[in-house]
């Protein structure tokens, strides 16, 4: 009789949290922002990733606060769950905020590579083309101001 083994447990992998002198001056900014910008939408209705970036692909000049606000509205819809972020001026970096942060980053670098490996990381494929768009769009006004 043949029995199947049981696979050893293999813990999840652990996330050390970072700290925001990880990242640049610029980066921690932005990061705060988008902090500030999550408290706000905390109380208000959820946004449906595709029907907003369907409305701010067809608007141009939208404020940077639009997409910050759609950004973060629709952001656990693309995880699957919900970001860890915390308030604004903590030292603190959780992995969602860290992720966020590099992926930014790596689009305002125009670092493709990097870009698309952070979203395919972790975005399942229908949302990685709006969450990409909310991306590509908040860094590029991020880095005009």
């Amino acid at each position: 009789m043949i029995s199947a083994r049981q696979a050893p447990h293999v813990p999840a992998p652990r996330h050390d949290a970072a700290t925001l002198s990880a990242f640049s001056s610029e980066a921690a900014g932005v990061l705060n922002e988008l902090r500030r910008v999550a408290l706000k939408c905390r109380s208000a209705a959820r946004t449906d990733l595709f029907e907003a970036c369907a409305v701010l692909s067809q608007t141009p000049n939208v404020a940077r606060d639009a997409f910050a606000e759609v950004l973060m509205k629709s952001l656990a819809q693309a995880l699957g769950t919900a970001p860890v972020l915390h308030s604004p001026g903590v030292a603190e970096v959780s992995f969602d905020e860290a992720w966020l942060l590099r992926t930014i980053t790596a689009a305002q670098a125009e670092d493709r590579g990097s870009f698309l490996f952070l979203m395919r990381s972790r975005v399942p494929h229908a949302a990685r083309r709006n969450l990409g768009f909310l991306i590509l769009s908040l860094s590029e006004r991020f880095t005009r101001t």
